[in-house]
């Protein structure tokens, strides 16, 4: 049984659905919910290190805090304890990242993120994090 697991969450319905999927199936494990604000290839690279991070905007920071308050009221739904986490960078690789700095056993994801052009970009990330992670992975449809 996995003791720690880490939910990639953006708000969309596949996250909320990969979030109560972590709830129902992991009842005796710690669940936190991180979600990624997302940075373009172009700067993380300028920006890639083990100290340094992407410059972030205080709304982008205070934006993200609002999503991951629908992952706090959906776990207060289900009567459960979420830690949450905000990083900065390429969605797939913050999320592996984190997930192995942070020892966790599983990373449970939505099989998609938001709907629209965003879609295309958030679409590949679950895809990726299967292919490079290697914690095993929850793919929630």
């Amino acid at each position: 049984m996995a003791d720690r697991i880490l939910v990639g969450y953006d708000g969309s319905d596949p996250s909320n659905d990969a979030l109560e999927y972590a709830f129902e199936t992991f009842p005796e494990s710690e669940i936190t919910a991180v979600h990624i604000i997302q940075i373009p290839d172009g700067y993380v690279a300028a920006f890639e290190g083990p100290e340094l991070q992407p410059p972030v905007t205080e709304k982008a920071r205070e934006h993200a805090m609002d999503i991951l308050e629908g992952a706090t009221e959906l776990a207060s739904e289900h009567g459960r304890d979420l830690e949450t986490a905000i990083e900065t960078g390429k969605a797939d690789h913050r999320l592996i990242e984190h997930a192995l700095d942070g020892g966790y056993d599983t990373i449970v994801v939505g099989s998609h993120g938001r709907t629209g052009l965003s879609r295309v970009l958030l679409g590949d990330v679950a895809e990726d994090v299967v292919r490079r992670s290697p914690l095993p992975v929850v793919v929630v449809r």
